[in-house]
């Protein structure tokens, strides 16, 4: 007989009492013996030996379902059902992660079998869907079967999905002929479903970001997107309880808000925070309860001091509520949308329960017989000689970590030879006097006297696990940053000038439609341009405020206004490539490839890495292995992960004998990089120092003296690490965080720096001039789009300041056990915020901090927070850069208006770090008048609830401020001129000529004008958006192959591409080839096709019209081919005409 795992709980004394009480009818059981750690595995084992459901009731059901999943994978299925976060009453949308998982749960539940779904009373208070109703709306597909597709519209419908032009996101649909595209919350990436009449042909998943399809799937079940399904009979009959709202002591706007919301309920729409009306549209309220099997088994854990807090936390939201409607924020006779505690408690009584209580029980209670182990937190000997003592005394010993081979290697070097491999719960043998080791990331293990068995997770042997992702899901990436049309914006053609974008048109006659999109210039000038020429218009951003004049066509206007941003051009050229050329000639430092304790570092970093983090980390290390020095601007959304790529550079520095010097703007921030890069470099031997206003003088010289001498590995530091006393032994890498926030003396130092030395500059918002210089490719640049999977996007509110408000705002968090940031940028008066929060919050506990505080003192404050022993920092803005708190998940900003956009994104990044939803508040002074720029500013923060939009960020900056510190201000006309997107390909070719010595330059616009019907009909892409976006996509086609993917990519998307999309794809074909030969014109006169050569073209006339004797002949630079002659196969001698063209030209330049 082995001894797994499962077995030996099977032995417990306890087994037989528990077997008569999940076999006895209805049963209540109290037991004792179960420390937290153990519950995963104990109700994993419960549900396995009673082939039934199991609901655990726990107080942190997140934390229990992520230990479960690390127990136990694929081996026994775990759901969670969460508590969302959001209240009905504040009709705001919960959090999609959150309703996908309580969706998974009911629908596992229902199916019944071995199964654990952790949960709370707190989260069971909120409703969810009927099972009727879950069982009715929701369908599987399977290729093979028919569906009439107008039912499965309406069935998406109902179940709360939105039809998009475009699927991006979960809870999306979308319909085009007949293919179905469809992002069902449960699932990693979007469906496409094509039919064929009503026969589902086939069944693929495809990629949110190129939306090309990437594997076939053998059936899908749709569940809802929604806690709410959406009939009319439940939005009829909710309209009557609606009614009886009573509005009159509510303040105006309220009402109207509360009206509005209404209506769009009576419509039968769903809308963000539709949710806050459930206790309407489903008045029975059905709860997890209600989808439970009836030989499901309730374990609570701590009950009565569970119950005791849900019953807390249910009086002070009625208290809450009773405060709202007495200020007129709420109306009178609300229905407050949560099920009582008493009513669930009623309930559960109906299954069998088995309570669980912490510590010893009372009398007749049953010991399960698990025990808390000891913890080592790092101390590797003691555990060793623990570990040979139980083997000696024949004691069972399993240690679970996701640190295997280096905890494998520690023990090794002491002697203990543990058996290894994958653990599995109910294979591997566990034999007295056996260490074994599983791979597996368990945080706290548990001891089993009866069976002597001793286990032990990564927290008990080092103190602490690196963060597990969410099972299941990856966040869809935030879409590319591109700037979309719109009707009447401003646009650019290159070869025009500025003109207003109208609209797209369908033109010509019969059998030679082509589309067309319209333009508008000066004096009532139109333009028409072929689709297939759209690579030759660009969106206007022009910086600054004021508007340009539009162009006057065939004026001569456009070419001088180019020709003076050329040459404004070439003379920033001239000054970057100086800087750039000598970076180019110096022979920097050649980093040598990744040694065995680099990837140590990196495999002890405590988060699963993002695909961008590994490509960017890459791209890093691609540059330091060269000999050039590098210069790399590495744009990453607050909290993307930017700090590890650093602290990986500089490890990687650190290793080839160099010294790295890491430059922040505030000595806030220096104090958190020093604390990060400490922590992460501690096994290995790294000297980490940190000069800044933190130290003494006596601790700064003789940091100063150490550097000099090379006892200092890596320094942090603010700008006082630019001063002249500042000596290396030998520096090989800077970092630079923030650098736009750095003053220009500084800059200038740091410019020097740059010619010898790698750089490596960090940034969340890249700043204009960052950016242009990025864009225009003079500088490196990686960018890290991807959010960690644990990161949902913030709440943003800008709303006017209020003292109810910031009550509110604060106990909530503190209610969840969170912290807040309260920002009040005006340090002469922060007292008085620190006494209005007191006397907001009462029980809060307050501590302040900002930049003109003695440095230890601001250091103890920091730290206080960051322990936890604070609830409230009331600060000034120093928290801006690079703080991470994980817990702090609210920020309250006063007087936002007042700030700069970056500031207010970095605010704002602060918090949301830990998988915890957070909110931030930007509050305004609602008695003052602010400037338009500053109103623009708030405008724009709240609409980038989206992670990853500081790059969107820095393109709107662009709009607001201005683009005028590109290269110093006297650019700023240049770039207003001819808008940002052309002046920087002119600053590129500048660039690239000064570079070669000869001049590079766009090329000319090609004139393609074929006989044949060549546009994307209305009913193959019918959202005009998405249409627009294709066509842009497909002039921007510049090969073969990228033109073959384009064809493949829209069978994929649309379907079979009809007549005209075949011959739009052919126009492009023949528009490739043409620039391959460098022909000016190809255009249809009459029954002649006259292609246009190029001037200065040496190929064989003779040759080319005896290749194609019969159709074609040479005059004056002009190819005439005969349409009568060519016949039906044109098209295709054509393309054949084209290649030989671009061959005899070869050939006459080789001669």
């Amino acid at each position: 007989m082995t001894d797994t795992l499962l077995e030996l709980i099977d032995r417990l004394p306890a087994r037989g009492r528990l077997e008569e009480w999940w076999n006895a009818p209805i049963a209540r059981l109290s037991a004792h013996g179960l420390p937290s750690s153990a519950l995963p595995v104990f109700a994993a084992w419960l549900a396995r030996r009673a082939r039934r459901p199991v609901l655990a009731l726990v107080p942190d059901p997140e934390g229990s379902f992520q230990e479960a999943g690390a127990w136990f994978r694929e081996d026994v299925r775990t759901v969670v059902f969460p508590a969302v976060e959001t209240l009905p009453f504040d009709r705001l949308a919960p959090d999609e992660e959150t309703v996908r998982r309580r969706l998974e749960a009911i629908d596992a539940m229902a199916s019944g079998g071995p199964l654990v779904a952790f949960s709370s009373w707190n989260a069971m208070t909120r409703p969810t869907l009927a099972l009727t109703a879950l069982q009715h709306w929701s369908f599987t597909l399977k290729p093979g079967e028919s569906y009439a597709l107008d039912d499965l519209v309406r069935r998406l419908t109902t179940l709360g999905y939105r039809r998009e032009p475009l699927v991006q996101a979960r809870g999306e649909f979308s319909l085009r002929g007949g293919i179905l595209d469809c992002f069902p919350p449960g699932r990693r990436r979007p469906l496409r479903a094509e039919f064929f009449g009503d026969e589902l042909e086939s069944l693929r998943e495809f990629d949110v970001e190129g939306q090309g399809s990437v594997g076939s799937v053998a059936e899908a079940r749709i569940l809802p997107a929604a806690e709410l399904i959406l009939t009319s009979e439940a939005v009829l009959a909710a309209d009557v309880p609606l009614r009886e709202l009573d509005f009159s002591t509510a303040l105006p706007e309220v009402r109207d808000q509360w009206l509005s919301d209404i209506e769009r309920v009576r419509s039968g729409a769903y809308f963000d925070g539709i949710e806050g009306f459930q206790a309407y549209l489903d008045p029975a309220q059905p709860t997890l309860l209600d989808h439970l099997p009836a030989d499901t088994m309730i374990l609570t854990i701590d009950g009565q001091r569970s119950l005791a807090q849900a019953e807390q936390r249910e009086q002070e939201l009625a208290e809450l509520v009773a405060v709202e409607v007495d200020r007129g924020e709420l109306p009178q006779g609300l229905r407050s949308g949560l099920v009582s505690i008493a009513a669930l408690r009623r309930t559960a009584q109906a299954w069998r329960n088995l309570d669980v209580a912490r510590g010893g029980g009372e009398l007749g209670s049953v010991d399960l017989g698990f025990e808390a182990v000891d913890a080592y937190a790092g101390r590797i000997d003691a555990f060793s000689d623990r570990v040979r003592g139980d083997a000696r005394a024949k004691s069972r010993v399993l240690i679970v970590t996701q640190q295997e081979r280096r905890l494998r290697e520690l023990l090794e070097d002491r002697d203990v030879y543990p058996a290894g491999g994958v653990f599995v719960w109910s294979q591997t043998p566990l034999a007295p006097g056996l260490v074994v080791l599983g791979n597996q990331p368990v945080a706290q293990g548990f001891r089993l006297p009866a069976q002597q068995l001793e286990v032990y997770g990564d927290t008990d042997l080092f103190g602490g696990l690196r963060q597990r992702v969410r099972r299941g899901v990856v966040r869809a990436r935030s879409a590319t940053w591109q700037l979309e049309f719109e009707p009447g914006d401003l646009v650019v053609h290159v070869d025009h000038g500025i003109g207003r974008f109208v609209g797209m048109r369908l033109m010509g006659e019969d059998g030679q439609e082509r589309e067309y999109m319209q333009l508008e210039y000066a004096e009532g000038d139109k333009l028409y341009v072929p689709v297939e020429h759209l690579d030759r218009v660009q969106k206007y951003v022009g910086g600054g405020d004021a508007a340009p004049r539009l162009q006057r066509l065939g004026s001569g206007e456009w070419d001088r206004a180019k020709r003076k941003v050329r040459e404004s051009v070439e003379a920033v050229a001239r000054d970057l490539l100086d800087l750039y050329s000598k970076r180019q000639l110096v022979e920097g430092h050649a980093f040598s490839e990744d040694g065995p304790w680099q990837q140590e570092l990196e495999q002890s970093f405590a988060y699963d890495e993002t695909p961008d983090q590994v490509r960017v980390m890459q791209e890093i290390k691609i540059d330091m292995e060269d000999s050039r020095p590098m210069d790399r601007l590495l744009c990453g959304d607050v909290g993307f992960g930017k700090t590890e790529l650093a602290v990986r550079a500089a490890f990687k520095a650190v290793m080839d004998g160099k010294q790295v010097a890491i430059l922040v703007p505030t000595t806030v921030l220096a104090q958190q990089h020093f604390l990060t890069f400490g922590e992460r470099f501690q096994p290995f031997p790294v000297k980490v120092e940190m000069l800044s206003r933190f130290r003494s003088d006596a601790e700064a010289a003789d940091i100063l003296r150490r550097l000099q001498v090379g006892e200092i590995d890596v320094v942090i530091g603010t700008h006082r690490l630019l001063q002249k006393d500042v000596r290396f032994k030998d520096l090989g890498l800077v970092i630079l965080d923030e650098e736009q926030r750095f003053g220009v003396m500084q800059q200038e130092k740091l410019k020097q720096l740059r010619a010898s030395v790698d750089v490596l500059s960090l940034s969340a918002t890249p700043i204009p001039r960052t950016l242009h210089m990025s864009l225009a490719g003079i500088r490196d640049l990686s960018v890290i789009q991807t959010p960690p999977e644990e990161r949902l996007p913030i709440k943003t509110f800008v709303t006017a300041d209020d003292d109810d408000l910031i009550k509110e705002v604060i106990q909530r968090e503190l209610q969840r056990g969170g912290q807040v940031f309260y920002v009040y940028n005006r340090v002469q008066t922060i007292k008085k915020a620190e006494e209005r929060v007191k006397r907001l919050v009462p029980q809060a506990r307050v501590v302040v901090g900002h930049g003109q505080m003695p440095e230890t003192t601001l250091a103890d404050v920091m730290l206080k927070f960051v322990k936890g022993e604070a609830d409230v920092l009331v600060c000034s803005t120093i928290i801006e850069s690079g703080l991470d708190i994980p817990n702090a998940n609210t920020i309250v900003v006063v007087d936002a208006h007042r700030m700069g956009l970056a500031q207010l994104y970095q605010l704002r990044g602060r918090v949301g770090r830990a998988g915890q939803r957070a909110y931030a508040y930007f509050l305004y002074n609602p008695s003052r008048s602010h400037t338009e720029n500053a109103d623009k500013r708030l405008d724009v923060i709240s609409e980038l609830h989206d992670l990853g939009s500081g790059f969107k960020l820095a393109l709107k900056d662009l709009e607001i401020r201005g683009a005028g510190n590109l290269l110093g201000t006297e650019q700023h006309g240049a770039i207003a001129a001819v808008g940002l997107e052309l002046y920087n390909t002119m600053l590129r070719e500048a660039v690239e000529s000064q570079k070669t010595g000869a001049p590079v330059e766009m090329p000319a616009g090609l004139t393609l004008d074929l006989a044949i019907e060549h546009f994307l009909p209305r009913e193959y892409v019918p959202d005009e958006k998405l249409r627009l976006q294709v066509y842009h996509d497909l002039a921007a086609v510049e090969d073969e192959q990228s033109l073959e993917a384009a064809e493949r990519n829209l069978a994929d998307r649309f379907g079979k591409p009809p007549a005209p999309v075949r011959n739009l794809l052919y126009a492009l074909r023949v528009k490739l080839m043409a620039r391959a030969a460098g022909v000016a014109a190809i255009e249809t006169d009459g029954d002649w096709l006259v292609t246009r050569l190029p001037t200065g073209w040496n190929g064989d006339e003779r040759r080319l019209e005896a290749q194609f004797r019969s159709i074609l002949y040479v005059r004056f630079g002009k190819v005439r081919i005969s349409l009568t002659q060519a016949g039906a196969q044109w098209k295709e001698r054509l393309i054949d005409v084209l290649g030989e063209i671009e061959r005899l030209g070869r050939v006459a330049v080789a001669v």
